[in-house]
């Protein structure tokens, strides 16, 4: 007598009973695997998906569809108010043609980003390796030096504006103490740009030097202890022995330092106005003003994605050269 499967499964077979217990095997999906788990799987799915969807719609709401409108508005003639009409690639020939000011936008940034980005990076190595485990107090210089970095840009913009005045700090000091009359910072193209960029340095000085001096404080011992074994002391021990060692933190360090001098905007707009003239109005004061300021906002995505394209470009070519100088091996 036999039984259904599933169950114990009775044979008779002369007189001899033999009893052969089956496995129940649980139900399973098309890809064999059990429906039980298959089901908690989607549910906590399900669940993770829920949490996560305030993000994801914040992140559609305000990056994803704004990047999209963007590329869709270089396209268009799209004034604030008024018909949008199509005019394919014209914005950008006309940024690249006719456009007065979009070439000197273009080489104030790149004035801007030659100077500042060595200037800062020379500057945060040398105050990091400055800060060494000999200096008394060393914890707090470093609080002292990033606070300019967590400072609220309109704060240091103002403050800066009032010492450089012709009735300001600066010029009281070179007046009172040596007799000497500055010029009037904000007033002189050269001058203006140069203010900027000390500016600029001064309030990110602190995040680069954490950055190097987080490597400083893993370089092995062993290595430079080698290396003044050898006879390198000074000069030669950074340049040949540290800076070699550290040199990814370097590169992390100038990538984001030139993305950030690219898309410059804060300074020369509060501190400037991008004058005189247009003497220090950069690429993305030039997006703003067209966008904002003149109503234009096709030709201001334009200028969006051509600043884009030039980041891409220069990272892209950051990163080929890298292999050259980082190395990420002690």
């Amino acid at each position: 007598r036999i039984r259904p499967p599933g169950r114990d499964t009775i044979l008779e077979e002369g007189g001899t009973v033999t009893i052969a217990a089956s496995r129940r095997r649980a139900p399973q999906d098309r890809r064999g695997v059990p429906a039980r788990r298959g089901s908690l799987a989607r549910t906590e799915g399900r669940q993770a998906l829920g949490f996560a969807s305030p993000a994801l719609i914040g992140l559609a709401v305000f990056t994803v569809v704004p990047v999209v409108l963007s590329i869709v508005m270089s396209f268009y003639n799209w004034p604030t108010f008024g018909d949008k009409t199509f005019n394919g690639v014209g914005n950008y020939i006309k940024l690249f043609t006719s456009s007065p000011d979009f070439w000197p936008a273009m080489r104030n940034t790149a004035v801007f980003t030659v100077v500042y980005v060595p200037l800062s990076i020379v500057c945060s190595l040398i105050l990091a390796m400055s800060l060494g485990p000999r200096i008394r107090g060393r914890g707090a210089l470093r609080v002292l030096f990033f606070i300019p970095v967590v400072t609220p840009m309109v704060a240091s913009v103002l403050v800066w504006k009032m010492m450089l005045q012709p009735q300001g700090l600066f010029n009281g000091i070179a007046q009172g103490w040596f007799g000497i009359k500055l010029p009037n910072f904000l007033a002189d193209p050269f001058w203006a740009m140069a203010m900027v960029i000390i500016m600029s340095v001064w309030q990110g000085l602190g995040y680069n030097m954490l950055i190097f001096s987080a490597a400083l404080e893993q370089l092995p011992e062993s290595v430079i202890e080698a290396a003044r074994i050898d006879g390198a002391s000074g000069f030669r021990m950074q340049w040949s022995v540290v800076v070699p060692m550290i040199s990814p933190s370097i590169f992390f360090a100038t990538i984001m330092t030139m993305i950030t001098s690219l898309q410059v905007f804060a300074q020369p707009q509060l501190l400037t106005g991008g004058g005189p003239g247009n003497a220090t109005q950069p690429l993305v004061q030039f997006i703003y003003n067209q966008g904002f300021k003149f109503q234009d906002l096709g030709i201001a995505a334009a200028g969006a994605w051509i600043l884009f394209a030039l980041i891409i470009i220069i990272t892209g070519l950051q990163f080929a050269a890298q292999k050259k100088w980082v190395h990420y091996e002690h």
